[in-house]
């Protein structure tokens, strides 16, 4: 199912504005290929009997996939043409094969610096335990 592309415009944003929600299946194969594309081959990720003797209760997503999709959640909603110029994340519970992925956030500040027109934004990524994730990232968008 193709998505939508969202063109944002810095003009256009305001504050306290809710960014698009976005979900993502994990199963078991995606949690082993992320680790293999990112060539991240600790066992956590692709080995269950040794996620498990770490106390997991299954693999678990890598660090990159995970900010791959907080970067998926900021230009679903802001457009392609947006830079991430930082990306801050804390890591609070693993996200597991078998979890649902969802990403929400909402438009922290709009403005300028430096010639630059930024947006910060919050976003919590979260499965259908809670939250998981919560991150903050700065955006740079055209200003229209």
């Amino acid at each position: 199912m193709a998505r939508e592309i969202s063109y944002r415009y810095w003009s256009d944003i305001n504050e306290g504005e809710a960014l698009s929600r976005v979900e993502m299946d994990v199963p078991f194969e995606r949690v082993i290929l992320d680790a293999a594309a990112t060539q991240d081959y600790f066992p956590g990720h692709h080995n269950p009997a040794y996620a498990k003797h770490q106390g997991q209760k299954n693999i678990y997503l890598n660090t990159m996939a995970i900010e791959g999709f907080i970067d998926r959640v900021a230009t679903d909603w802001a457009g392609p043409h947006t830079f991430i110029r930082k990306r801050q994340m804390q890591m609070r519970a693993s996200i597991y094969a078998g979890d649902t992925m969802i990403g929400e956030g909402k438009v922290e500040r709009r403005y300028e610096e430096d010639g630059r027109t930024l947006v910060d934004v919050s976003i919590t990524i979260s499965t259908q335990n809670g939250a998981c994730v919560p991150a903050n990232l700065t955006l740079e968008l055209p200003r229209s």
